[in-house]
């Protein structure tokens, strides 16, 4: 950490020390307490630690192909972890919110999984996988079972149709045991590169997944920390709702994206805190963790 931190940005004893003080965590979970269905060493030690000081922990997603229900599920058999379903905010629900609220009785095309489209669709959306009359907005999601076919129809909608153009999440890329794979960001570009139409993404960084998390627990800002692997939607979204950040290097971010050689910050994404990783994090809240 010290040749990382030559000026202490991270090293700060009395900075660590507030950490005692968070009893709210918002947690990404790929890349930063698990990746597939491998929980990270550390990662059932710090959420027994939250529990015990009367804390909260939150997981924020930007996976819209899972519901709460299938986190649940996952959380259970893959990681011997109990949940409920509102411990999960995910982009896909968070999509939900804002179409339920703006375009309840809208036309809506969506490009993404079959689960995605039939979630929607459940919660009484009025939805389109085709390009037809009378489109009010295009909604693109992650989609593991994409296709020239879907692309072609979006991009049918964006050439005919002045309509806004909105994404589930930003991430160009999704961790998985090897490596990564495309996001729903790096499907949105190209049918931006291909449209000239700009997406406005509904999970993070947008402010509104605190905001949320927020009022549902009771917390406050100050007690809250939001945890995550990428910079610019896991801690862009802890700066755009006000509250600390801590990055993992067990993911995308590189400690080379925090600070340049020299100690000074080479991101606008600035996280609060960072750490090797999960039990790293834990032993920093627990103020087992000393640096030179």
């Amino acid at each position: 950490m010290d040749t990382f931190d030559p000026k202490h940005i991270y090293s700060d004893a009395a900075k660590l020390a507030r950490l005692k003080d968070k009893k709210l965590f918002l947690f990404d979970i790929d890349g930063t307490i698990a990746v597939g269905d491998t929980l990270y060493e550390g990662s059932a030690n710090l959420l027994r630690y939250i529990q015990a000081i009367g804390g909260r922990a939150y997981y924020i997603t930007n996976n819209s192909t899972k519901s709460g229900l299938d986190y649940v599920k996952k959380f259970y058999d893959a990681f011997h972890l109990d949940s409920t379903e509102d411990h999960f905010i995910t982009s896909g629900y968070m999509t939900l919110r804002f179409l339920k609220k703006n375009y309840a009785d809208k036309k809506i095309f969506v490009l993404g999984t079959a689960s995605f489209v039939a979630e929607l669709r459940k919660n009484g959306l009025w939805v389109t996988e085709v390009c037809e009359d009378g489109i009010d907005c295009v909604v693109v999601a992650y989609d593991s079972e994409l296709n020239y076919a879907k692309l072609t129809e979006v991009c049918k909608v964006l050439f005919t149709q002045d309509v806004p153009f909105y994404g589930t999440n930003p991430d160009l890329r999704c961790p998985i045991d090897v490596g990564f794979i495309p996001d729903c960001g790096a499907i949105c570009d190209m049918i931006t590169a291909t449209t000239d139409k700009q997406p406005i993404y509904l999970g993070k960084p947008s402010k509104e997944v605190v905001k949320l998390c927020l009022e549902v627990s009771g917390f406050t800002p100050e007690e809250t920390l939001v945890v995550g692997d990428r910079l610019y939607t896991d801690i862009a979204c802890g700066i755009n709702g006000g509250v600390d950040t801590c990055v993992l290097f067990t993911g995308e971010a590189q400690k080379k994206d925090i600070l340049t050689p020299g100690g000074e910050p080479n991101t606008q994404y600035l996280p609060d805190y960072a750490f090797e990783n999960v039990q790293e994090l834990l032993n920093a809240c627990q103020g087992q963790i000393n640096f030179k």
